[in-house]
């Protein structure tokens, strides 16, 4: 462990008198030899048995915290997580970064929501991020977070973290409304304008003897800010002037310092989605309940690009040969693209579980995610003449989904006394890709025609998994698991217009051993190590998304990649005083075969796809603390601080590689929050994120983090201050970025934004 790392934890010891799980809603966690029991009537379903970090936050800190517009907002303070959120609505970018896991890894976390896989294993990176869209921020009741991949009761992709949201289902008639509105002033190159968010939603909820449901709608009508920007090298124009003169390129420097013009922006979303959520409960029992959900899911999107260039008349310049300073250079139609899209998604969840908290409780759960609707349509004509039409290109994918089958069993010989608790399970996932393109005589309206390229294929995990938590005494408890899977990977098939490879059946057996150990040291403080083995199985996409050329050979994709093998290591220290909390704990991972994007150096033509890199090493500091009623009463703090040494060691096929930092692991990023509870009705909280610097290239050659696709360190300031009107209605005014922090992750993340809303509850 670094040596400038012992001063700062010997600190945080001594001035921070103690450690912190969120309650619920005035009802305190609980400790138990190394664990944390969550009060409450909507208990996580994370395995809190297990002496493992897991960390979350509840309805009612939510409401006072976080301006949150999305669900994955209520994540933005957690200790060493990031999603990658660029807008209100972000649909397919909002990848979650964990400790030892960039945003560039989108497979390596799983996210659920009542045991219902919102996680998108279909492939790894930007475009397949959670579906969050999935579950509105107004039906969160809690959200939990298991770092790392230390239950045996979950796959390979739960190396980074498991994030559990549980939703409401009333005890009683209930009602909700919410209206907001965001506002955000946004100044970037020759982009000066304002970008807003309208956001409305509805839900309805009550309990009729042993049957129970819930009833939500919600509508969000955003427009982000550019995301993507045109630009070419200085150096690459040719001199002489050919071309027609224009004015307004802005000069800037790209990710790796090297002199730039800035043409325009290539993509603004304007987004309208809308979400429908039905959850029905019957109790056959006391102790038995079945439940099925039914989420719809609607996304209609359109890229819009925006050109600074003007010619002499003051006409906009999409394309073609145009003059800047006595350079050339030519404007390709792709240069100035939009987009729009349509997406229609379904997803079903049916549960069947005991809670006896007896002898033996079981749990039988099913799941799909279907793409019922999910088309692209895009230009192959350059603006303005594309913005009414014309020939272009249809991307289809619908079909494409996943569904999951899970068998729980828990023993527990001696009963309520939970001294020995032995989890089984069964588990299916099987995943379905179906993506062809085709031309269009008009990409606005126009149907599909000839096939350009196609990719198919499926994958699917069969595992078995056995867990036994055994306390062995008063102050001691352990956990030994194993889980077994049964890899497949078939039906691959890349295509282009003219020809089709079909690829080989593939399949893998692994095993993944799974150790905890708790110390209860005395009244206050628990020592905890864990230690788990983790297999990420390459995806649908990885291995078969890709093309081919006119002789055949595939481009672009590796059907014979390797999987991902981590082993992962944690130690804890924790001191838990009544609302106070500290918890100190170094972690450790080993990741070899780690599946990148990269260029192979060692083959002639040079050959860049998705390859495995031979190891990433990892390892860290992270600390937490919180205490309610601080310092003053009604005021709670919590913050966190995680200090991360991320390299690439072995690397043959692209060795300037060994020895740099692991794309997107800042080593420094810390969160604090401080919410001031002034009286019953009112209450205001200040919070503050940072990151340190970070890198997207896997040579780190992005050294300049503040431009078009580099990552760049942040500090952001967000403020709330949410009032309780009466027993219904409440209002809440929100600054997130205050400070107007200008940061990239790749895209420009939000500047300044102004949020506002009004809440009706019954």
């Amino acid at each position: 462990m670094n040596t400038r790392l012992i001063p700062l934890a010997a600190a945080l010891l001594v001035v921070f008198p103690a450690p912190a799980f969120a309650d619920h809603e005035g009802e305190s966690p609980l400790k138990m030899v190394g664990t944390v029991v969550i009060a409450g009537s909507h208990p996580t379903s994370l395995p809190t048995q297990i002496p493992t970090t897991i960390e979350g936050i509840t309805r009612a800190q939510i409401e006072d915290q976080v301006n949150a517009s999305d669900a994955e907002d209520a994540l933005k303070y957690l200790p060493s997580l990031l999603v990658r959120k660029r807008y209100i609505g972000d649909y397919n970018h909002a990848v979650l970064s964990t400790r030892a896991s960039g945003t560039g890894n989108s497979a390596r976390s799983a996210v659920y929501a009542d045991g219902v896989l919102l996680s998108n294993y279909l492939g790894n990176g930007a475009t397949f991020a959670p579906r969050w869209g999935m579950v509105a921020p107004e039906e969160i009741e809690r959200v939990d977070v298991l770092y790392g991949p230390f239950s045996a009761a979950y796959g390979g992709n739960s190396v980074g973290a498991v994030v559990d949201y549980v939703t409401r289902m009333p005890k009683q008639f209930e009602a909700h409304a919410r209206v907001a509105y965001v506002r955000q002033p946004f100044e970037l190159y020759n982009t000066d304008t304002t970008f807003s968010a309208r956001q409305s939603s509805m839900s309805l909820g009550n309990r009729h003897g042993a049957w129970s449901w819930f009833v939500s709608v919600n509508r969000t009508d955003s427009d982000g800010q550019p995301q993507t920007f045109t630009n070419r090298a200085i150096a690459s124009g040719t001199a002489g002037g050919a071309g027609g003169p224009v004015t307004g390129a802005v000069v800037d420097k790209d990710r790796t310092n090297r002199d730039i013009y800035i043409f325009g922006t290539a993509t603004q979303y304007s987004t309208v989605q809308n979400h429908a959520k039905i959850k029905v409960a019957y109790d056959f029992s006391p102790t038995v309940r079945a439940s099925y959900s039914l989420g719809w899911w609607q996304n209609d999107s359109n890229g819009t690009p925006s050109t600074y260039l003007r010619d002499a008349t003051g006409k906009p310049v999409f394309s073609g040969p145009v003059s800047i300073n006595g350079r050339s250079f030519t404007l390709a139609a792709s240069d100035f693209n939009s987009t729009k899209e349509e997406l229609r998604h379904l997803m079903h969840g049916l549960t069947v579980k005991s809670n006896t908290k007896g002898v033996f409780d079981w749990e039988v759960a099913a799941s799909l995610y279907d793409y019922s609707r999910d088309i692209l349509r895009a230009p192959t004509a350059a603006r303005p003449a594309a913005a009414t039409g014309g020939a272009g290109r249809i991307v289809d994918q619908g079909g494409t989904g996943w569904n999951t089958l899970s068998l729980k069993g828990v023993y527990r010989p001696d009963g309520m006394r939970g001294t020995h608790i032995v989890d089984f399970g069964y588990q299916r996932a099987a995943y379905k890709l179906a993506t062809i393109e085709r031309a269009t005589t008009d990409w606005l309206n126009g149907e599909p025609g000839a096939r350009n390229q196609a990719f198919s294929g499926r994958t699917g995990i069969d595992s078995l998994y056995l867990q036994d938590t055994w306390k062995l005494s008063q102050d001691w408890k352990t956990v030994l698991g194993a889980r077994f899977e049964h890899w497949e990977g078939r039906d691959g098939e890349t295509a282009n217009a003219g020809k089709v490879v079909r690829h080989a059946k593939r399949s893998e057996n692994d095993v993944s051993p799974k150790a905890a150990l708790a110390f209860q040291a005395n009244e206050d403080w628990t020592l905890k190590a864990s230690t788990g083995r983790a297999i990420r199985m390459p995806t649908v996409s990885e291995l078969y998304q890709g093309g081919i050329n006119n002789t055949g050979t595939l481009v672009n994709n590796d059907p014979h990649l390797k999987a991902e093998r981590s082993w992962t290591t944690e130690l804890s220290a924790e001191r838990l005083v009544g609302n106070s909390a500290l918890r100190i704990t170094a972690f450790f991972e080993r990741n070899r075969d780690a599946l990148y994007s990269q260029t192979n150096v060692l083959v002639t033509p040079n050959v860049t796809n998705v390859q495995n890199v031979g190891l990433i090493r990892t390892h860290g500091l992270e600390t937490a603390w919180s205490n309610e009623n601080v310092l003053v009463e009604g005021l709670d703090m919590q913050a966190s601080l995680t200090w991360t040494d991320s390299k690439i060691k072995r690397n043959e096929k692209f060795p300037a590689s060994v020895g740099k930092w692991q794309p997107r692991i800042p080593e420094w990023r810390a969160s604090a929050v401080a919410t001031y509870r002034v009286n019953d009705k009112l209450s205001t909280t200040l919070a503050a994120r940072y990151s340190g610097k970070q890198y997207s290239t896997l040579d780190n050659m992005d050294i300049n983090g503040f431009a078009y696709q580099g990552a760049s360190r942040y500090f952001t300031v967000d403020a709330r201050l949410r009032y309780r009107i009466d027993k219904h209605w409440s209002a809440a005014f929100g600054i997130d970025n205050a400070n107007n922090y200008k940061y990239w992750n790749f895209h420009p993340y939000p500047q300044r934004s102004y949020s506002a809303e009004v809440k009706f509850d019954w």
